[in-house]
């Protein structure tokens, strides 16, 4: 790898970049790319990458956040849906050897699999970066957390109010069942936010960098995930609505339910009138148990 090679991530040679290959980005697939470089390297940071690490990218693009993954990882894969841009790539990321690039989209891969066949040592500690289209991005980062691939760090850029939803934390405007749903895998912050000037096109909004890491166990386990989540849901159906009226709304307003509701929430040491946005998730958690317990399931 030799650092005489000029950077991808400058305005100029990014533009030069797209005028020699005759680029135009897909407003479709999100493509905004990223021309600051200080922003790139901060990301690599962000994720404490190292020479330890395997990285899987997420929409490499031209390659500048790549190339930075590869100076700083072990070895690279990175998965681009744009069959225009793999010749692209080919060209940008020449004198890295290893980086390797997949034309796939990343929600038809098998995580583990691509894993085992993509990197020389599969074992080595695991990180994924991805600058996600904002379209697709809660997909894309539920695939990931919901596949049983093992994840040291997950570092993701999207759009600045996504980021700080994946953060909130209970009694904010911003905590919802978005948050919930990623904090019972992961823990989410925010480690700092782009600009929309440092892309090409600029996008209609700003961005904000993500890391998610491995959370300790909660001391409490739901009875069943997928009802969790569902009733992370139901808490936040009519948000100024209080959480008894979510409740009754999702599961009945007969007199027994009523009965079997109003006995979950005192199990649960839980205020009818409180409003589900100032519920931590714990208190979910438990709640999802004696809803079980109370028979309302």
């Amino acid at each position: 790898m030799t650092a005489n090679y000029p950077d991808i991530a400058t305005p100029l040679r990014t533009q030069a970049i797209m005028n020699q290959y005759g680029i135009n980005t897909k407003k479709s697939l999100g493509q905004n790319f990223l021309t600051d470089l200080n922003i790139l390297k901060n990301i690599v940071s962000a994720g404490d990458v190292s020479k330890n690490d395997n990285v899987i990218e997420i929409g490499p693009g031209i390659g500048a956040l790549t190339e930075q993954l590869a100076r700083a990882a072990k070895e690279v894969v990175a998965f681009e849906i744009d069959d225009r841009l793999i010749a692209v790539l080919d060209d940008t990321l020449a004198p890295y050897n290893n980086i390797k690039v997949i034309n796939q989209d990343i929600l038809k891969v098998d995580l583990m699999a691509a894993v085992q066949e993509n990197f020389s040592d599969p074992s080595a500690p695991l990180k994924i970066v991805a600058n996600l289209p904002y379209y697709i991005t809660t997909p894309i980062l539920m695939q990931i957390l919901e596949s049983e691939v093992h994840v040291d760090a997950i570092v993701v850029m999207m759009q600045k109010e996504v980021a700080d939803r994946l953060a909130a934390k209970p009694g904010t405007k911003e905590y919802g069942s978005l948050s919930l749903t990623v904090q019972y895998r992961v823990q989410a912050r925010v480690a700092f936010n782009v600009d929309r000037t440092a892309f090409i096109p600029n996008p209609n909004v700003d961005s904000a960098i993500v890391v998610l890491e491995p959370r300790e166990p909660l001391a409490i386990l739901p009875d069943n995930e997928q009802r969790l989540f569902s009733l992370f849901k139901v808490g936040f159906v009519m948000r100024r609505k209080t959480l008894w009226n979510n409740l009754i709304t999702a599961f009945g307003k007969n007199g027994g339910m009523q009965d079997k509701l109003m006995d979950a929430l005192e199990a649960a040491q839980i205020n009818p009138k409180i409003r589900a946005e100032k519920l931590t998730l714990e208190q979910f958690v438990t709640l999802q148990n004696t809803l079980t317990d109370a028979g309302v399931y």
